[in-house]
């Protein structure tokens, strides 16, 4: 089968990225494949729904341009297109006095990142958070909230409004570098196309590599755990409750979220899935498994933040552990109010040296491009990101 564009991933990345495509390139046959029965089934459909402002992220770099464009463009796609999202905003939170200092130093990153953002003591972040353990605060008053499975569905609707193809149940076996074209070939067909984008997510490294990308980065999968709270402590939670985070880790604690359909979210915690898809506690794939138990960043990352590792863990076959860590921002919660749900996976990249990408990645040749890492806050930025392929992509063949 012939195609102008071939997408591999039908998450929220791939399907923003098929949607900027289609409006830039009408007249291009552009088709998006996934190996699962519908869109978003991975990190996208386990997504927490936070839309980020990008008071995290280094200035001039991807996440923190992406974030701040792609919140508006979020909001305004969610407008005009009637999804349902509510910018309610968030606190983040020190809980102690040494704390502080790393709150302070956010806060001007987020001054820097030209973000609405307020300095608030303990006292006034109680005002709108009134449960809240806090000596200090951030209020961050760009951050809302939206069901990214409904996005997603959205781009994918408005992409085949546009004439493209999404072509489900088709996983990816192997792809072929010819002169001037792809083959890619799937357990059902073989497609031809002009130009390749990888948008796989967790297994967007083997993709790389078979498309003859000569990368040194590896996907390491990192299992996300949530619970929920119970309706009847649902109050304790008015908007969004993050902990100061810390600065030599890519994960930010765990946290209290509204959901925009309802109900509170607690998490997550952060730890190594031992398989790709990693969404139970014990779960294994030979070749997935020892390929990640080999990888040499793996163990150079870990004898750097081994205590932080060892508590993940701890807190994940732990409840008590993991109730423990959540009453440092809410004392009040009690672990009779909450109950598990299921997990994420985060597709995270590492090097060899074991440093974890802290922004998003691409690699690319002149037939393909490659989304290398885009974590959180990918899904707030996919529109951004989206416009970003499309951009490459048109300066390259127009």
């Amino acid at each position: 089968m012939k195609a102008d564009i071939l997408i591999v991933g039908a998450g929220i990345i791939g399907l923003s990225t098929a949607y900027q495509l289609s409006e830039l390139n009408p007249a291009k046959k552009i088709i998006v494949l996934d190996k699962e029965s519908r869109a978003a089934e991975h990190q996208t459909g386990h997504n927490s729904g936070v839309i980020h402002s990008g008071i995290y992220y280094r200035p001039g770099s991807y996440k923190a341009e992406f974030a701040k464009n792609g919140s508006a463009s979020m909001i305004e796609f969610c407008q005009t297109h009637n999804v349902e999202y509510n910018q309610c905003g968030k606190v983040i939170v020190a809980t102690e006095e040494e704390e502080l200092d790393r709150m302070r130093n956010l806060y001007k990153r987020g001054v820097e990142n030209g973000l609405d953002v307020t300095l608030l003591d303990g006292e006034t972040v109680r005002k709108i958070e009134p449960y809240v353990n806090t000596v200090g605060g951030i209020h961050v008053k760009n951050t809302g909230i939206v069901n990214f499975r409904e996005v997603t569905e959205k781009f994918g609707e408005l992409f085949i409004n546009n004439g493209g193809e999404i072509h489900y149940n088709n996983k990816v076996e192997a792809v072929k570098n010819n002169a001037d074209t792809i083959e890619v070939r799937t357990n059902k067909t073989v497609y031809e196309a002009d130009y390749l984008v990888n948008c796989a997510g967790l297994y967007s490294d083997k993709l790389a590599k078979l498309s003859g990308i000569d990368t040194d980065v590896k996907i390491i999968p990192f299992r996300g755990e949530y619970f929920k709270l119970h309706k009847d402590v649902e109050k304790y939670v008015k908007t969004l409750i993050y902990p100061v985070p810390n600065p030599e880790l890519p994960f930010l604690g765990v946290h209290f979220t509204n959901m925009v359909g309802g109900g509170v979210d607690v998490g997550p915690n952060a730890v190594l899935g031992f398989k790709k898809e990693a969404y139970k506690k014990i779960g294994f794939d030979k070749s997935e498994t020892l390929e990640i138990l080999t990888f040499p960043g793996l163990y150079r990352m870990g004898l750097k933040n081994v205590k932080e590792a060892i508590g993940e863990y701890y807190r994940s076959f732990n409840k008590k552990a993991f109730v423990k860590a959540a009453q440092k921002l809410i004392p009040l919660i009690k672990a009779s109010e909450i109950t598990p749900m299921e997990a994420g996976v985060r597709a995270q990249a590492m090097k060899p040296d074991g440093t974890l990408l802290d922004d998003f990645y691409f690699e690319e040749n002149d037939l393909s491009i490659h989304v290398l890492n885009a974590p959180s806050p990918a899904a707030t930025c996919s529109i951004e990101i989206g416009k970003e392929i499309a951009q490459r992509f048109n300066s390259k063949f127009s």
